[in-house]
């Protein structure tokens, strides 16, 4: 088995290229996109060693890749080829389907996450618990408040999956209320 620090290196030059491929950055500002995916991996390294009976080389994995079938012209079989099917299986899960309505995206994501191992729903709160920053500049209110309620949709849907980052998303959430008030 390879170490965790060679299966992190591996995986992070993979998504790393795959994203900067699309030029992609954190919405909102000009940092390259994979500051993201290592702030979700953080989160899942800090959430791994709180947690008993982890798969932490198979959380950091799905962690970097998470966005990679949404953002990139990366396909599912490129990705067993290159890690595996079950990882493959998780990052597809991850993935907002784009061919249903967009209201009905998350709950349909979140019904997928829900089938396979803890691990992927620690990644999904991961996710969000990064995500959970200062709104883009260009989010009206409608949106912001859309935003906190999908995170508590996250949040409920995914009760059970990891105390230390459920912890997290719920202050985050908390939190996130100051840019959800009209009157600021």
């Amino acid at each position: 088995m390879m170490e965790l620090q060679a299966i992190y290196q591996k995986t992070i030059k993979f998504a790393a290229k795959k994203h900067a491929d699309q030029n992609q950055v954190i919405p909102g500002t000009n940092l390259p996109y994979v500051v993201h995916l290592g702030n979700v991996t953080m989160e899942i390294i800090f959430a791994s060693q709180e947690t008993k009976e982890f798969n932490q080389a198979f959380a950091i994995q799905v962690a970097l890749l998470h966005d990679i079938i949404e953002d990139t012209k990366t396909t599912f079989e490129e990705l067993t080829e290159e890690f595996d099917e079950e990882i493959a299986q998780a990052v597809l899960a991850l993935t907002k389907n784009a061919t249903i309505p967009k209201e009905e995206r998350m709950a349909d994501s979140l019904t997928r996450i829900k089938k396979l191992s803890k691990e992927v729903w620690s990644v999904k709160l991961a996710d969000r618990i990064t995500n959970l920053q200062v709104p883009p500049e260009h989010w009206n209110l409608e949106k912001i408040k859309a935003y906190q309620k999908e995170a508590l949709q996250i949040l409920e849907t995914l009760k059970g999956a990891n105390e230390y980052l459920e912890k997290r998303l719920s202050e985050r959430i908390q939190n996130y209320s100051k840019y959800c008030d009209t009157t600021a």
